[in-house]
């Protein structure tokens, strides 16, 4: 079993940054999927970004491309969002999640976060 843990969430204003961070509890971090996620009140759950085990493949929203990057260190047991040129419609709560490929639907994720709230004012 797997379990996460984001934080790094806050307030911070239009054009600001911010750095998320999972932890993951267990032994088999590293064979894992990851991706973030996000879901604003009234919207859809929303993809921001997945990375493969091994980070050999990234993937990403467009309309975070450019601006966020995910990573992960296996040996921490960690994956993170770096996320630069923040805007006001990136507010939402973000989840990371775990699961056997970096897919763009968060159906195919096993495991999730509690999630961390994201907001960025004008």
């Amino acid at each position: 079993q797997v379990q996460l843990v984001e934080s790094g969430g806050g307030l911070v204003q239009a054009g600001g940054s911010l750095r998320l961070s999972c932890e993951g509890s267990g032994r088999t971090f590293g064979t894992h999927a990851m991706g973030w996620f996000r879901q604003a009140p009234g919207k859809e759950r929303e993809f921001v970004a997945a990375i493969s085990w091994g980070s050999r493949t990234t993937n990403y929203a467009d309309s975070v491309k450019g601006r966020f990057t995910i990573s992960r260190d296996n040996a921490k047991n960690t994956l993170y969002l770096q996320m630069i040129s923040l805007k006001p419609d990136d507010t939402a709560v973000y989840y990371c999640a775990a699961g056997n490929l970096p897919s763009r639907y968060h159906n195919a994720y096993n495991y999730w976060g509690q999630g961390t709230q994201v907001t960025v004012s004008s």
